[in-house]
Order: C-alpha cells, then sequence, then structure tokens
C-alpha cells in the first residue's frame, strides 16, 4: 500500500512512517520545511516538500500519483495563534481530499480530536477553543464527501511506551493514549475496510488493537 501522509514531520506522522515501512508498504510524508527531509527519511518514508497553506489542489494532486490512501495528520502545533489552527487544521485538511477527488484516490483517514463536539468549556484558552473547532469543521467537512473516509479521535496523547491495548468506540470517556498506539490503529484501520464511514474514538484500554478494530468496524 503507498499511503501519503499530510504532517509528514509531525510525531505520529512519523511512528505511522515506521508502522508501514515495517509492513512493506510505501510511505510518502508531505513536510513544509525541506530541513525536515532526512527525519522522514530516517523514519523509512519519502519525503515531498508541499506547503498545504500555500499550495492549491491540482498542485497537491501532483503529490498523490499512485497512491492507495491519505492520511491528515498535519496540524498547527503548539506556539501557533487561532489563524493558523483554521489555515492548517481545518483548510489544509480539505485541501487534501479536493486533491483526493482530483486523483480518484478514495481512502482518506482524519486524525482529529476528543472534545470537538460539544461547545469548549467556560474559561478555555482561545487558541485552543479555535484548535477544536477548526477540527470539528474539518471532520464535517470530510464526512459531506463522497470518500471511504475514517474519523479518528485520540485523547490526551502521550509519549509513553505503547500498551497495544486500546478502547476504541463512538465515545468513550477522556483519557490518554499513547502516539505509538495512534500510529498502530490509524494502520489497522487503513487495513479494515469495514472502517470507513467510521467516527471512533480512542483512548488506552484493554482490548489488543486488532480486536478493537475488528468490532468498532463490525456492521450489523
Amino acid at each position: 500500500m503507498r499511503v501519503v501522509i499530510a504532517g509528514g514531520h509531525g510525531k505520529i506522522a512519523q511512528l505511522l512512517h515506521r508502522e508501514l515501512a515495517g509492513r512493506g508498504d510505501t510511505a510518502v510524508g508531505l513536510i513544509r520545511n525541506p530541513d525536515h527531509a532526512a527525519a522522514l527519511r530516517a523514519s523509512g518514508a519519502h519525503p515531498v516538500v508541499c506547503d498545504l497553506e500555500h499550495a492549491d489542489a491540482a498542485q497537491v494532486a501532483t503529490h498523490l500519483d499512485g497512491a492507495d490512501a491519505v492520511v491528515f495528520a498535519a496540524g498547527a502545533g503548539p506556539g501557533s495563534g487561532a489563524a493558523r489552527k483554521d489555515t492548517v487544521d481545518r483548510a489544509a485538511a480539505g485541501l487534501l481530499a479536493d486533491a483526493a477527488q482530483r486523483t480518484g484516490i478514495r481512502r482518506y483517514l482524519l486524525l482529529s480530536a476528543m472534545g470537538v463536539d460539544t461547545a469548549p468549556p467556560a474559561g478555555t484558552d482561545d487558541v485552543f477553543a479555535a484548535y477544536l473547532r477548526a477540527k470539528k469543521a474539518a471532520e464535517d467537512d470530510l464526512t459531506a464527501r463522497d470518500l471511504d473516509w475514517t474519523v479518528l479521535r485520540p485523547g490526551r496523547l502521550t509519549d509513553d511506551p505503547p500498551t497495544g491495548r486500546v478502547t476504541l468506540t463512538r465515545h468513550t470517556d477522556p483519557g490518554t493514549v499513547t502516539r505509538t498506539d495512534v500510529a498502530r490503529v490509524l494502520v489497522a484501520l487503513l487495513y479494515h475496510p469495514g472502517s470507513a464511514g467510521a467516527v471512533l474514538e480512542l483512548v488506552t484500554g484493554n482490548t489488543p488493537i486488532a480486536d478493537a478494530v475488528a468490532a468498532a468496524c463490525a456492521h450489523p
């Protein structure tokens, strides 16, 4: 499988590269900064410089040639303001979907976040509130499209060692999850056709990843 990952220098993306490469798949990472290319190669990915804040759909589409799936794992990152939450976390996700549709790629995984379904509580930092709104807008845009999409909403991310055991369901209580486990769940979802059309929340739990994905993707 050839998978193009937007936000290729992010922590989860680099873990995802390693997981895919370990399976013999091809990971292509879209990055804004060419200085990050070496890090992508080290994680087993093919780096492609493409600034999603300044490219158009036709330009992005040229980098999707031969892909079987795309994953949006980009984010404006810490230290960015509310404006970039919109241009990256929302608009760039839509741009990747536009490019996928231009090139006939149906499979699209969106890395979102828990907490987007409800209004931010009073006192929430303005930038974090903008982040949640941008993620929800990206979800709404994607789920309205004729694509084989899956939305994954992880809980609070940690760099702890992976447990390999998760809770993966439409709604779950807030919790944490390791970035490595998120990457492994993304791979499992990519390979499970039943995950298309699912919006799933993810935290550390008691169920092995393969079993959790199979149960979450079972349709009555």
